[in-house]
């Protein structure tokens, strides 16, 4: 529940996921944290939640996790799960 939405493993944020609703139009997205530099947290209270931390796929299975990767199995899922067909901006027509 809020403010804890997103992915977690533990204490630490794997996947932030958010909605803005403004001007009639909404608004929706995730970041998957896959190969993320996670040094640069140190620096800020990751999404303003006191205590908690950061992680990534890299980090938590002791191996580098490209992008390139994650992408294809996480948008497979994602058409099941919601039940779409997505379509690439760069797909004719």
């Amino acid at each position: 529940p809020p403010p804890f939405t997103g992915v977690w493993m533990g204490d630490s944020k794997l996947c932030a996921i958010g909605v803005h609703c403004g001007n009639h139009i909404t608004s929706h997205g995730l970041a998957l944290n896959c190969c993320t530099d996670l040094t640069w947290f140190d620096h800020i209270v990751p999404c303003g939640l006191e205590g908690k931390g950061v992680t990534s796929l890299s980090h938590e299975l002791g191996q580098h996790v490209a992008v390139n990767h994650v992408l294809e199995p996480f948008l497979h899922s994602f058409q099941e799960v919601f039940d779409c067909t997505l379509v690439s901006s760069e797909d004719p027509g």
